[in-house]
Parts: C-alpha cells; structure tokens; sequence
C-alpha cells in the first residue's frame, strides 16, 4: 500500500489562513467562555449555541481588516452578491 503525501504548492503554510483564523476566533469567543457556564454532554447539545454564535458573528459583529474595511460579514457578502 503506498500512500501519496500531497502538498498545497500554489501559496504554501499560509493559504488556510483565514479558516485557521475563524477557528482560533470560535475556539476563543466562544467555546472557552460557553465551556466555563455549561457542560456540553455531546455536539448536538452544543450546536444550539454555536449556532446563535455564529449568527451574532457574521450579523452583527463588525469585522476589521482590509477586505471587510470595519463592516459585517454580511455586509460584504452581500456587496459582492448585488
């Protein structure tokens, strides 16, 4: 049995940045101060929170940065899709 190792040439360690970084926002907003004021038993217990998490994230929250320029994540969407 051979097994391929298989590597991302284009733009390297630093093209899943953006996911790395949304997990590193939901690991510290949200799962290490949920995990202090409740005790999940399994996923389907947690995903109601994460849920109403995400929803304040992308509606309400304002996100800094060059591409989002200090709007909502929705906002920007939806600058792209009109």
């Amino acid at each position: 049995m051979k097994i391929d190792r298989l590597i991302d040439d284009n733009q390297g360690r630093y093209s899943n940045g953006y996911v790395e970084r949304l997990h590193r926002t939901l690991l510290d907003a949200h799962f290490r101060i949920m995990g202090r004021t409740r005790f999940y038993e399994s996923v389907d217990e947690m995903q109601p929170d994460l849920d109403a998490y995400l929803v304040s994230y992308n509606t309400e929250r304002p996100h800094p940065g060059y591409r989002n320029m200090g709007r909502r994540s929705v906002e920007t969407v939806m600058s792209f899709v009109s």
